[in-house]
């Protein structure tokens, strides 16, 4: 039971996987993803699981309860397998990764009617302490809504209070034990885990704490993922195999081959294009990790005879197996004929993003113009309070140091087109800066600096542009003053321009010999010869 002890550790991968997935879908996003999930899932499942059923039953003449018990849990493709592929390949927020998902969320979802099936199905003695299976639906329901208005009212204030303390060691124990309560909550109701989770996530969704949270919570999420996977391989039994090898592998492929033709059709009903309907088939052609609970769940119902879960428990593997190798395949030969993912122009909204780090005043500013012109912004701010009050004003804000490379990556920096870093600090020093520019080198980066002598030391980094916090104001003030003093408006505009013509010049020489006193007789002053009158 080594093994099988590895997997509950590793379940808690899965379970982690989950409340990430959760907190990349707002509430409003599954309200538009409902077609897909209810339409697109339920025609899966309902049609996949007795069409596998029929042909174990065919193929190898169990009893129609044991075939329907091994069936119904190959319909449910593997989360754990396909979702990491679709995120690491930036698909899955494109039609299609949306898609995928939506059919691995309602196969999720019908873990509780299936456990329910197997139930009512059982010959083993009834469980007096197991609910019966409508009431397993109504705790499911119930357990929903009380996880949505915790996560309302008392997740959420937590995590403000939190982040007003800063502490980041008790953000990382507050997300974990935010996902573990959760699962536990649906684990002591005899629900999935994993379910518990992605409603815990997707209360978060929309919280400022969200991308901090997700940096934060994936490092766990890799490691128990990669035990889940080796668990897996370990729980393989050689032995049965090897009794039966041409029965597995042939089990395996018919599994494959039939939910690959069968999500395909259904993925071109629901108005997939064909390449599209193609890929689908292949990436959720494998058997999935709920195989092994529910065949444990079948077992110890006298379904099926431990080495029939064993041998099937080999045929789900396999067939995981198999899909990194599908995948490259529809690659190769269902290439798009268009370039990846159709990307519109800089017109595009959608893809026009713009990160901007600090949303103080002057961030404030930066932000309102870009919104003006439909520029898509994401907001980072390192302060609660801030928070707080730009929420008020509709702002999308997340909470985090911008600087972090990771923190970045979650709010997207990959696909933006540029990051605005409008902190007021001087800290912000070539050293954070080159991480950032390695890892995004595609995005533009510009700076708000303090002065002179920061401008120069971030010279070394490839910045877009950069603008020193007062100068602009300052210049302003001035024109305002030559203005009141009664001086023309074209004379006030020569001697601005000149005055930044002589600064550029200036700055030039500084930043090329790295030394404040250079050029200093750039300095602008009133020529005796070159009178002025008012």
């Amino acid at each position: 039971g080594g093994a099988e002890h590895k997997l509950d550790i590793a379940e808690l991968g899965i379970v982690l996987l989950l409340f990430l997935v959760g907190l990349e879908l707002h509430p409003a996003r599954l309200w538009r993803l409902r077609r897909d999930i209810l339409g697109f899932g339920t025609t899966q499942v309902v049609l996949c699981g007795p069409v596998l059923a029929a042909m174990i039953w065919i193929a190898t003449g169990f009893s129609w309860g044991a075939a329907l018990a091994l069936g119904l849990p190959l319909a449910l493709s593997s989360t754990a397998q396909v979702l990491p592929m679709l995120r690491s390949s930036g698909r899955l927020n494109t039609p299609y990764g949306e898609r995928a998902f939506s059919m691995l969320l309602f196969q999720d979802l019908s873990i509780v009617p299936l456990i329910t099936i197997i139930a009512a199905l059982s010959r083993a003695p009834t469980d007096p302490t197991a609910p019966p299976g409508w009431l397993l639906g109504v705790y499911s329901l119930a357990a929903v809504a009380g996880l949505v208005l915790v996560g309302r009212f008392l997740v959420n204030p937590l995590f403000r209070l939190i982040g007003r303390l800063g502490e980041r060691e008790l953000f990382v124990a507050a997300g974990l034990f935010t996902v573990l309560g959760a699962a536990a909550i649906m684990e002591s109701l005899h629900l999935s885990a994993a379910l518990g989770a992605f409603v815990a996530g997707v209360m978060l969704a929309d919280s400022p704490y969200r991308h901090e949270l997700e940096a934060d919570i994936e490092p766990f999420r890799s490691i128990l993922l990669g035990l889940f996977f080796m668990a897996v391989g370990m729980m393989l039994d050689l032995g049965a195999i090897a009794a039966r090898p041409l029965f597995v592998i042939g089990m395996a492929i018919a599994v494959v081959a039939i939910k690959a033709g069968l999500i395909a059709g259904i993925a071109r009903l629901f108005g997939s294009t064909a390449r599209q309907a193609i890929g689908l088939g292949l990436l959720l052609s494998q058997g999935g990790e709920f195989g092994f609970v529910l065949f444990a769940r079948a077992q110890s119902a006298q379904l099926i005879a431990p080495e029939a879960a064993s041998l099937f428990g080999a045929i789900v593997t396999l067939s995981m197996a198999t899909t990194p190798f599908l995948m490259m395949v529809a690659r190769r030969y269902v290439r798009p004929t268009a370039p990846a993912e159709e990307r519109e122009g800089p017109e595009a909204a959608e893809h026009t993003s713009v990160i901007i780090v600090g949303y103080g005043r002057f961030g404030q500013t930066v932000a309102q113009m870009l919104a003006a012109m439909g520029v898509t912004i994401i907001l980072i701010d390192s302060n609660a309070a801030q928070i707080d009050r730009s929420i008020r004003y509709g702002a999308k804000v997340y909470f985090g140091d911008g600087r972090r490379v990771d923190l970045l990556r979650q709010a997207g920096a990959e696909e933006a087109r540029a990051i605005i870093f409008c902190i007021d600090d001087t800290e912000l020093g070539p050293d954070q800066l080159a991480p950032v520019l390695e890892a995004f080198p595609q995005v533009a980066i510009l700076a708000r600096v303090y002065d002179r002598r920061h401008l120069i030391a971030l010279n070394a980094c490839d910045l877009r542009g950069t603008v020193r916090e007062v100068f602009e104001s300052a210049v302003l003030l001035a024109r305002n003053a030559l203005g009141v003093l009664g001086f023309k408006e074209d004379e006030i505009g020569r001697t601005e321009a000149e005055y930044r013509r002589r600064d550029c010049a200036w700055l030039d020489q500084q930043v090329a010999t790295g030394d404040l006193k250079a050029g200093r007789d750039g300095m602008f002053r009133h020529d005796a010869e070159r009178e002025v009158g008012p």
